[in-house]
């Protein structure tokens, strides 16, 4: 391994969750220099619980209409991280469980429509400090991700998204981010109005947008499998190839092609695969 590589533990439970929407992914990290990586946007609510020895630190870069933001250690995102490009900075060793929430399931965990980026203490309190002392602590991934559904399942009383809402952020993803709001509101039986209001006050974002970030993360994940970006576009509802470089570039500050290889996008079917592998796996970027 040169200087410039970082490498990665990457570990997954050997089991589903017990909680419907949620999944999470260990991660392990070592480098030899300090690592600076763009993290790429998912259609999940995220929580990160960062333990043991070294630094990790995300931020986004301040652009028009947007300040800088910075989180140190532990943190909660929003759909999509929130807005506009991430980078993870990690130096040393360190430790973390993710976890990806769907975001119905996220408003009941966290008792709001998480739609920004910000230190996990901010939405869950002394115990995100504590389950992370517990972890660093713990024997091995398996004992870390018990912990880690231990402590959500222990969270899992707050009020429930309206079915409404629920069904429509499903029938997004199961549509690829290609059906139109006036159709979903007319299926649940609501105003254009009404939909939006209630989906962006327990889901986070605007249906619109919502709709957006599930398109994106299929077309991301097309592009990392080798799918030329024309193809892409065309398959994945964008008006042509410049609206869906456009939009990868708001998205992660990428081209489409540096984005069909950016390392967390390369791991990402390794972390979250419901394919059985062994306990603990390894990616080398």
């Amino acid at each position: 391994m040169s200087s410039s590589q970082v490498v990665w533990d990457v570990a997954r439970p050997a089991r589903p969750s017990r909680i419907p929407g949620l999944t999470m992914a260990g991660f392990g990290g070592l480098a030899r220099t300090p690592a600076d990586l763009p993290l790429i946007p998912h259609p999940a609510v995220t929580l990160a619980v960062v333990f043991g020895g070294g630094t990790v630190t995300v931020t986004r870069p301040g652009t028009s209409g947007l300040s800088g933001l910075e989180v140190r250690g532990s943190l909660a995102a929003g759909l999509g991280l929130g807005s506009g490009p991430v980078r993870v900075r990690h130096a040393d060793a360190f430790g973390c469980v993710q976890i990806r929430l769907s975001p119905v399931l996220a408003h009941a965990l966290l008792g709001t429509g998480l739609d920004e980026l910000t230190g996990l203490e901010q939405v869950w309190g002394r115990s995100a400090g504590h389950l992370a002392e517990r972890l660093a602590e713990a024997p091995g991934w398996a004992a870390r991700f018990a912990l880690t559904e231990q402590a959500l399942l222990a969270r899992l009383d707050g009020v429930r998204a309206d079915p409404e809402v629920a069904w429509t952020w499903r029938r997004m993803r199961t549509g690829g981010g290609l059906v139109r709001v006036d159709e979903l509101a007319g299926e649940v039986g609501w105003s254009r109005k009404r939909l939006w209001s209630r989906f962006r006050a327990q889901i986070g974002l605007a249906p619109k947008q919502a709709a957006r970030l599930v398109r994106f993360d299929v077309a991301a994940h097309r592009l990392a499998a080798g799918v030329p970006a024309a193809r892409v576009a065309a398959e994945c509802g964008y008006s042509d190839q410049s609206h869906l470089h456009r939009d990868v570039l708001a998205s992660t500050g990428l081209t489409p092609t540096a984005l069909s290889v950016a390392p967390f996008l390369a791991v990402d079917d390794l972390a979250w695969s419901s394919r059985p592998v062994r306990q603990d796996s390894r990616a080398c970027r």
